[in-house]
């Protein structure tokens, strides 16, 4: 540390669970050794969480802001943002294991390439297993609007590390993920704050959109090495917050606005049946335990019965948000 500014402000924000804030903290600190700033944004946490987050706020000297309600992501990322006077920014999740150097490393990429955001190699489930989540994405926007057809890939998603046959490079890419992304501080000066109206989901890809349509890069950097944690668990205290997370509403108004914003083919907004898929991790012990008592026979009613339950319990929940 020589004493001057830094260059890097980190801001974490809830994902879709709780359990793992300590653990990810935990493993920022450790593994950080740039001179950096630190924001942290809780969304009405469990008081278990939000006391030691106060307390490690307190010891570290962190910025912790609060929240009485739950966030949405960009909600809570616009948040940390407005406190943020370095040149760069990166947010990470609340869910996120970083590794020795992944900060450092970004950054000297985003320096030596004028990259606008970067973006690491990011892995999934256990840190221990090397599972590729995604080497940086390509995006595709193709076709008259407001009927352009979108796709997307995540590179190697899946693969293992060990299998891969030729060693990742640092290159430009289509898209990085909000798992954790290096964002110069001025294109939010180019291009507004982020999007609050995409309340759960392309919140990354309308952000890279708009660097790439300003004339900005976006990179992968392997070297960066993080993981995602996918749950499950999921304990209860996270359960009110991870159904809102991914409730139809959230989904279904994310996915018009982002069609609409960048005339994209409407038919885009059925993927948030893919998204509904994931609210059923909660339902995963209800089913284990009919499966044993009655057997799979039970599973299409089950399924009938549970996702009239889940159905109700969202609206419930999007109305007391």
């Amino acid at each position: 540390m020589d004493g001057s500014k830094p260059r890097v402000t980190v801001v974490v924000v809830p994902r879709e669970r709780f359990l793992m804030s300590e653990e990810s903290l935990e493993s920022i600190v450790r593994h950080t050794s740039e001179d950096h700033e630190l924001v942290y944004v809780d969304g009405n946490s469990p008081s278990n969480v939000r006391k030691y987050l106060e307390k490690r706020s307190r010891e570290l000297g962190f910025r912790l802001i609060h929240s009485e309600r739950y966030l949405a992501p960009n909600e809570a990322r616009n948040l940390g943002l407005q406190t943020v006077t370095t040149p760069y920014v990166v947010f990470v999740d609340n869910d996120l294991i970083v590794t020795p150097g992944w900060l450092g490393t970004m950054l000297e990429t985003a320096e030596r390439t004028g990259a606008w955001v970067v973006g690491p190699l990011y892995l999934e489930g256990d840190p221990a297993d090397r599972i590729i989540h995604m080497a940086g994405g390509d995006m595709e926007l193709a076709g008259p609007k407001p009927y352009a057809s979108f796709t997307t890939d995540h590179r190697l998603q899946g693969v293992a590390m060990q299998d891969l046959e030729r060693p990742l490079s640092a290159e430009p890419c289509g898209f990085v993920e909000f798992h954790c992304m290096l964002v110069r501080t001025s294109v939010f000066d180019e291009l507004g704050p982020l999007d609050e109206h995409l309340r759960n989901t392309r919140e990354h890809l309308d952000l890279c959109l708009g660097v790439q349509a300003a004339g900005g890069e976006v990179w992968f950097e392997p070297a960066a090495e993080v993981t995602y944690s996918t749950p499950p668990p999921l304990p209860s205290s996270d359960i009110p917050y991870f159904l809102l997370r991914w409730s139809e509403s959230w989904t279904e108004q994310s996915l018009r606005h982002f069609c609409a914003k960048h005339g994209i083919d409407p038919a885009y907004a059925n993927r948030a049946k893919i998204i509904r898929q994931r609210r059923q991790i909660v339902f995963q012990p209800a089913r284990r335990v009919t499966r044993r008592l009655l057997g799979h026979r039970s599973d299409a009613a089950l399924g009938r019965a549970l996702a009239a339950v889940e159905h109700r319990l969202n609206r419930a929940l999007v109305r007391a948000s």
